[in-house]
């Protein structure tokens, strides 16, 4: 993939968008490409945005100006049935796997089947345990989210997001907070049914080795712009200092380990105030 992925080869197209909170302008002009059939990274450190792409990517939020188009289609346009039937087609997996909590571990995963379709249950059941066998977790399927693990619990909520096939599922921190064991497992998740499927896969992550693994491109977001693009070797191979830093977690570099401040020993020597 180049700088500009031409719209044909693009599932996702982010435009010239801008999107502010307040006075804090999160985005800053930024455009981005999801190419089909690939698995894209948006990475940077926590506070800058990365989530609330997604969610102008699935019109929970409307830019400033700008425009996201899915699949031929400009989000933010759409009527609300047309939305909600594009979103459909637009797994999502949450940064807490946001399982409903009274119900079965086969429930939740039937539950967009139930909602979404009119399948018999015996064509239900069947899609539930093909989905949980893809995810290794077809055993589980009795057991309730308060039994899981959080790794286990991330694969069931992946279980889900896949349940109405998706074109694309949309990934929101998915390694945070898993052991070395749950994040291989997702790595490999990740990758093989992003590849059995035909998906098209878009990861926000600051977990730098994990996702650089499986990414076939990466974006590095800071304070509103795309500091850098490309390939996991043609980032790791950047001349730009500050996504060096940020792809190796060196201490200090542009982004500084020591908050601002006067002159240390002049503040030391300061008997003017108490602080």
């Amino acid at each position: 993939m180049d700088n500009s992925v031409t719209s044909q080869n693009s599932l996702v197209s982010v435009q010239s968008l801008s999107f502010s909170r307040g006075n804090k302008k999160i985005f800053d002009d930024i455009s981005l490409e999801f190419e089909r059939g690939k698995i894209t990274a948006i990475m940077g450190p926590s506070g800058t945005g990365k989530t609330t792409l997604l969610k102008l990517i699935g019109g929970q939020l409307f830019p400033e100006q700008g425009s996201v188009t899915v699949d031929g289609n400009n989000v933010h346009r759409l009527r609300r049935s047309d939305l909600y039937n594009l979103r459909k087609r637009m797994g999502m997996l949450f940064q807490s796997g946001a399982l409903l909590t009274d119900m079965s571990v086969f429930d939740n995963v039937a539950f967009p089947l139930r909602e979404h379709t009119h399948l018999p249950e015996s064509m239900i059941r069947t899609l539930v345990l093909m989905k949980l066998q893809a995810v290794g977790l077809r055993g589980a399927r009795k057991l309730m989210p308060n039994e899981l693990s959080g790794g286990m619990a991330r694969r069931i909520a992946l279980a889900r997001a896949i349940a109405l096939d998706p074109m694309m599922i949309m990934y929101d921190e998915p390694f945070t907070g898993q052991d070395p064991i749950s994040k291989g497992a997702l790595v490999h998740l990740i990758k093989s049914l992003n590849v059995t499927l035909g998906l098209t896969s878009i990861i926000v992550s600051h977990d730098v080795q994990e996702t650089a693994a499986i990414a076939d491109y990466i974006y590095v977001i800071s304070e509103g712009k795309v500091v850098g693009q490309g390939t996991p070797k043609e980032i790791e191979q950047s001349e730009s200092d500050w996504v060096q830093q940020f792809m190796t977690g060196a201490a200090d570099g542009p982004v500084h380990f020591h908050y601002p401040a006067k002159d240390y020993v002049d503040d030391l020597l300061s008997t003017g105030n108490r602080y």
